[in-house]
């Protein structure tokens, strides 16, 4: 009996008793599908060097090695700009951002499911640069960077350099550097010089009001151009005049303005996400949430054949 009991332990212990069950795989990039593989993903920090907006790609520099990487825009990724919603066109080259990867079936680092400006990751975490130093005669300030109360502190000694194109703000009218005092703390927008990390900055923002201007205008420049250009989203499936869309959440506002009965136009588009055919009417049977997007169904006044699943579509919503 011992010599049984002291089998099927070492059974045990070398893997033939009691397995595991097998490891769960993680989500991947999907053709059609809304997917951020949250689990296997680099955010970098970089120089945008270029931006392609008809095939959607782009390079950027890393500025932690120099490296240069290249990227494929997610239709559904976010494009956050000036601390709001966003689209590839409002990047300027040059510009300090946050770009989140993810690899292709080659393990290739690609995949781009969001770019964040500086703007927007300190806005979203509530964080500033408090100015420590002031060397005026080189235009460069040395910082802290923290949140708001300082019950955080993410860096110490940042140095953000000025220069002849350098913008200030104070409550949301031009400033200038001198209005600068130690102890005031500082929101930016930077780019970067080619190599290595450095902070120059384009605009200054002195106080939240500043930054909040540029924010609102964006907002106004964002909300127009889906209101001209449509709701972007996944076709999920067609039969017939029945039409099922994903809606990425970069339409929101529109897509709170959807219900049942709500008249629309709709229309195929390619990877540039700009229409390929001329808009089918219809309505809406039905709305729903998938994940942090809206997913809808609709009703067509002709057929819909020419729309595929998983490809691109656009959604006008036709005021009353």
């Amino acid at each position: 009996m011992k010599t049984i009991f002291a089998t099927l332990a070492v059974l045990s212990l070398s893997g033939f008793a009691a397995d595991s069950p097998p490891a769960k795989p993680f989500p991947a990039i999907t053709p059609g599908k809304v997917i951020i593989p949250l689990e296997k993903m680099r955010r970098i920090w970089g120089e945008l060097i270029s931006l392609d907006l008809a095939t959607r790609t782009g390079t950027f520099r890393n500025e932690s090695n120099n490296e240069v990487m290249s990227f494929t825009v997610m239709p559904y990724a976010e494009l956050l700009h000036h601390a709001t919603l966003g689209d590839l066109q409002d990047f300027k080259v040059g510009e300090r951002a946050i770009f989140r990867l993810h690899v292709n079936e080659k393990e290739q680092w690609v995949w781009l499911t969001y770019i964040q400006d500086e703007m927007n990751m300190m806005n979203g975490h509530g964080e500033y640069f408090f100015v420590d130093q002031i060397d005026a005669t080189t235009g460069k300030l040395t910082t802290t960077w923290a949140k708001g109360d300082m019950t955080f502190v993410r860096e110490k000694n940042v140095v953000i350099e000025t220069d002849k194109d350098t913008r200030f703000w104070k409550a949301g009218q031009p400033a200038k550097f001198s209005d600068i005092k130690t102890g005031d703390k500082l929101r930016t927008k930077t780019h970067g010089i080619g190599h290595g990390k450095t902070r120059m900055v384009w605009e200054v923002f002195l106080d939240d009001e500043s930054l909040l201007k540029f924010q609102t205008e964006q907002k106004a420049v964002h909300a127009k151009r889906i209101l001209e250009e449509g709701v972007p989203g996944y076709v999920d499936a067609s039969s017939g005049t029945q039409l099922t869309l994903t809606l990425f959440n970069e339409g929101v506002e529109q897509i709170k303005l959807l219900k049942q009965g709500s008249a629309v136009q709709v229309a195929p588009a390619g990877v540039d996400r700009k229409p390929t055919a001329a808009p089918i009417t219809g309505k809406v049977t039905n709305v729903g949430k998938n994940g942090r997007q809206a997913q809808v169904t609709l009703e067509l006044t002709a057929s819909g054949d020419k729309f595929q699943p998983t490809g691109i579509a656009r959604l006008w919503l036709v005021q009353p």
